[in-house]
């Protein structure tokens, strides 16, 4: 991440809160309500994945009408993109992988960023090139904790957003980590409670999810 997130008293996405909501808008009219619900419960960053053909319109809406939320694009993987989130109003940027391409015109959009590793060699070249903050993906698959804890004593500079299989039980144990600032996750957006508009449901979840740093630990 190479610049700080606008408008926000935290110096990055990572240290808004614990988690990190991914979510996936089939209608952009939810895309309002959803936010705020999540905002309420105390999960500012809203990652709204570039999934749908309402992602653009969601990200639009969120960002003109909830101002207290720091509304980002993910699975973000074209220079393309890149421009069309930002026109949409996106904050932060997130994908899954990063090419050189897309890294410069991620760099070059102003916005926060977070370009997906799975590998020592691509934290490596991340390093190299100025970066320090990643998206861990997908992490369970990836090794999970037991990874990210190798990669502590030969990498410390890097800070890791691991997302991928990850839930409110082994949340907290990712949490624990001295280099994980945050997790990504969508269990507080169940499918069924978007498509109820159970709002105070995904409230309740994210309230609970809000609540994981104390439960992690040692983490920032």
């Amino acid at each position: 991440m190479t610049s700080p997130v606008p408008s926000s008293s935290a110096a990055s996405v990572l240290d808004l809160a614990p988690v990190v909501p991914v979510v996936v808008v089939e209608d952009a009219a939810d895309a309002v309500p959803l936010a705020r619900a999540l905002v309420a419960g105390g999960l500012p960053a809203i990652e709204v994945t570039l999934r749908t053909p309402a992602a653009l319109d969601a990200i639009r809406e969120i960002s003109g009408s909830v101002p207290e939320a720091v509304v980002g694009a993910g699975t973000v993987i074209t220079p393309e993109q890149v421009t069309a989130c930002g026109e949409a109003g996106a904050r932060f940027l997130v994908s899954p992988g990063w090419t050189d391409a897309l890294l410069t015109a991620m760099r070059a959009s102003g916005m926060p960023f977070l370009p997906g590793v799975s590998t020592t060699s691509e934290v490596v070249a991340l390093l190299e090139r100025g970066v320090r903050e990643m998206k861990f993906f997908p992490a369970q698959a990836a090794g999970g904790t037991a990874y990210l804890r190798s990669l502590a004593g030969p990498l410390p500079q890097a800070r890791f957003c691991p997302t991928g299989g990850i839930g409110p039980d082994n949340a907290p144990e990712y949490l624990s980590l001295p280099n994980v600032g945050c997790v990504g996750g969508s269990w507080m957006v169940p499918a069924d409670a978007v498509a109820a508009r159970d709002w105070q449901r995904i409230e309740g979840l994210a309230r609970t999810a809000s609540r994981l740093r104390a439960a992690g630990g040692t983490c920032r």
